[in-house]
């Protein structure tokens, strides 16, 4: 990996630690009349992420914001920056996401067959890569590139629209992913992104989520403070955070497998 000085906002780069559930809300599902004051507003309510869906409407059947949108609110704002890229051809783009100022980039392995390739253009540059599931794509399908990425994106509803209603399908994901970095000893971030609710957020943090893309069923509801509804999901946070799995019991229930 190249050498990569940080500037101001991608201190703390690094992969999630243990027992540190972040929040990430998705500006697909704010208000886009006036992104910035949505930005200052989350920061001052204490998230640390912001996530940014990307689409091109061949990946997945919508079109969204491209990294000028990223590049505007850079200047503004020192939350890390995640970019989502659900595009048909990523790799032309990601280094224009970097440029704008993104602090970590997720591909699909849905249509991308050079992996590793995407990968490591992303890790090249200094920043946090990772891999994207879809609901109907097997945790077997990003085996062989676990120990290379940063985060795991399990999506728990199908990309391309907010709103969605989670499907419990990701729970089951999401513990798989928890048990194979327990029996291989590595380092990768777990994260959600679907159907984010306080009830649902109990569910993927118990299942093992660290990092909680969350849209219009729990920090964007419509009528209600944001500043509310994150406290919200802090407190189901740290109602779920006990329940969570541990390395060892997750090693210990492999080996009765």
């Amino acid at each position: 990996m190249s050498d990569h000085k940080m500037s101001d906002h991608n201190q703390g780069r690094e992969p999630q630690h243990e027992n540190e559930v972040k929040l990430a809300p998705s500006m697909i599902a704010a208000d886009w009349s006036q992104p910035l004051a949505v930005v200052q507003e989350l920061a001052a309510a204490g998230c640390e992420w912001l996530h940014f869906d990307a689409m091109d409407g061949h990946l997945v059947p919508n079109i969204t914001l491209g990294p000028m949108f990223l590049e505007a609110l850079r200047p503004h704002s020192k939350l890390h920056f995640d970019a989502h890229l659900m595009l048909d051809n990523p790799a032309p783009y990601i280094d224009d996401f970097i440029k704008a100022g993104a602090d970590s980039i997720l591909v699909h392995v849905e249509g991308n067959p050079h992996l590793h390739r995407l990968i490591w253009q992303i890790k090249d540059k200094g920043k946090l890569a990772g891999v994207v599931l879809n609901p109907a794509t097997p945790v077997e399908a990003i085996s062989v590139i676990l120990p290379d990425v940063d985060i795991v994106l399990v999506m728990s509803v199908n990309p391309g629209f907010s709103g969605q209603k989670f499907l419990p399908l990701a729970v089951g994901k999401m513990e798989q992913l928890c048990r194979l970095r327990a029996e291989r000893d590595l380092k990768f971030s777990i994260m959600v992104d679907g159907g984010m609710s306080p009830e649902t957020a109990v569910s993927a943090v118990t299942a093992g989520a660290e990092i909680l893309v969350c849209g219009a069923s729990s920090v964007f509801i419509k009528g209600k403070p944001l500043t509310e509804n994150v406290r919200a999901m802090r407190d189901a946070i740290r109602l779920a955070q006990p329940l969570a799995l541990s390395p060892d019991t997750l090693l210990a229930r492999a080996d009765r497998a």
